[in-house]
């Protein structure tokens, strides 16, 4: 069995070790805001506002009784929500792959002028496309369709940059040793180069599906009934001028994070291993 090495507690470790402590702790204080706030009262909120307050005497699980109880949609949003993040990811992965491992390991006509065009698209802000791409889901009738919402996304030019400056970093010599082996070029990827990019997948995935877990302006345009909305527009149908639900609000805020933080802890190896192989220059 190997020996434990024991870490020794220098000056500097301390004062790092304090120095992360100080930043966990002001990491979490907004969400130990927001979680105290949605054991409140509505009122409550209003008068106090968000803070770490911790009255016992106006705290309840109220919010989440009448959020959980089907006098909402909250999980019928909560569930489009997952189904168009999970097809959204897998796609935008999967083509983005395939195109970034184009760029980086094949040369052919108009490369870089290609690539040039995907980084200009990385430039242009979304508000500016929204016009054209919507005239776009009116001609395909994918309007209020979940493929309206998925499509228009699945090539997106960062994940596009992202693969291929990962695979710019693996050499074309396990490419030639699979063509040796009588492999074709879809086995080459799917055998050789697929298993090489978990990193760069795992990265990439907790990016692509945070943003849209969180999309909410796109979605917005594109889904007009009331079965079919994600959770972010949702929640935010709970503000009317009628009444502001903000305790209800901020209770469904709470645990839409949860999915976000799952992902975050079962690929963060793999996110810090990506994003520092993929940030390398090819």
């Amino acid at each position: 069995m190997k020996a434990k090495r024991s870490i020794k507690l220098t000056p500097q470790t301390g004062v790092m070790l304090m120095l992360f402590i100080v930043m966990a702790v002001i990491t979490l204080t907004p969400f130990i805001s927001i979680f105290l706030a949605s054991l409140r009262p509505g009122k409550e909120i209003m008068r106090q506002g968000l803070g770490l307050n911790l009255d016992t005497s106006v705290m309840s699980f109220k919010n989440y009784i009448y959020l959980f109880s089907g006098e909402t949609a909250y999980f019928t949003w909560y569930k489009n929500s997952i189904i168009i993040t999970a097809v959204q990811t897998v796609l935008t992965l999967f083509v983005s792959a395939f195109v970034g491992y184009g760029f980086a390991m094949y040369d052919f006509k108009l490369k870089n002028l290609l690539f040039m065009c995907v980084l200009f698209i990385m430039m242009i802000p979304m508000e500016i496309i929204m016009l054209p791409l919507f005239q776009l889901i009116i001609k395909l009738k994918l309007i209020d369709t979940i493929w309206g919402v998925i499509l228009p996304f699945v090539a997106g030019p960062l994940p596009i940059f992202f693969f291929r400056q990962y695979l710019s970093g693996i050499p074309k010599d396990f490419l030639d040793a699979g063509r040796v082996d009588g492999c074709t070029e879809y086995g080459i990827f799917f055998r050789i180069v697929f298993p090489l990019m978990k990193p760069a997948f795992a990265a990439m995935g907790i990016f692509v599906g945070m943003n849209s877990w969180n999309n909410f302006l796109w979605p917005m345009i594109v889904l007009n009934s009331k079965d079919k909305l994600t959770l972010p527009i949702g929640l935010n149908a709970l503000i009317t001028p009628y009444g502001n639900n903000y305790d209800v609000l901020i209770a469904g805020a709470v645990f839409s994070v949860v999915p976000v933080i799952i992902l975050f802890l079962l690929f963060q190896k793999y996110f810090i291993a990506g994003m520092a192989a993929g940030g390398v220059k090819g």
